[in-house]
């Protein structure tokens, strides 16, 4: 009786094992085919890179207009001698300093942003190493429920990554 009942025991802890390895190639199957075609797992490092290079690109021309704008207003310092002029024209400097001052953010958001590109990558590889695990066929056989697609949002793919979609020439001449 007591090796009928270890038996029972041991169908019984097989099959909740079973039971969680189905559920796991299935979690898997999930993030290596999400239901947003255009955010692939693979690509959320280069999203989060492109996030840093935008935010670089448009902090740098903040801060070169602000310079530009701090010269002149520097430049028209010297032919002004009227007292209120002068205390309008050193608070624009200093509105100036100050837009200088809170770009400066960038450079952590992007050591910010680097950190989670590296965690990203890292789950990534984890991810990819368990599909090599299960093999890449029985994976991708395995049905994924997801969230369908409205009509409307089959039809968006932006923002693009640099080099892909269309470039602002061929959007012109979609309006003429």
């Amino acid at each position: 009786m007591s090796d009928e009942i270890e038996n029972v025991r041991l169908k019984s802890e097989l099959t909740g094992l079973f039971r969680y390895l189905e559920r796991v190639r299935e979690e898997i199957a999930a993030i290596s085919r999400p239901a947003d075609e255009e955010f692939q797992f693979e690509s959320m490092g280069e999203q989060l890179d492109a996030i840093v290079k935008a935010t670089e690109k448009a902090t740098n021309t903040i801060m070169a207009a602000t310079e530009k704008s701090i010269s002149a207003v520097d430049e028209l310092r010297n032919s002004v001698t009227d007292p209120e002029q002068i205390t309008l024209l050193d608070q624009i400097s200093g509105n100036g300093n100050d837009i200088l001052e809170a770009c400066s953010f960038q450079d952590i958001t992007g050591q910010r942003v680097s950190k989670v590109v590296k965690s990203v990558t890292y789950v990534e590889e984890r991810v990819n190493a368990l599909i090599d695990v299960w093999g890449k066929d029985e994976v991708d056989s395995v049905e994924v429920e997801g969230e369908d697609k409205t009509e409307d949002e089959k039809l968006l793919a932006g923002p693009q990554m640099e080099g892909k979609g269309l470039d602002q020439a061929a959007i012109d001449a979609l309006f003429d």
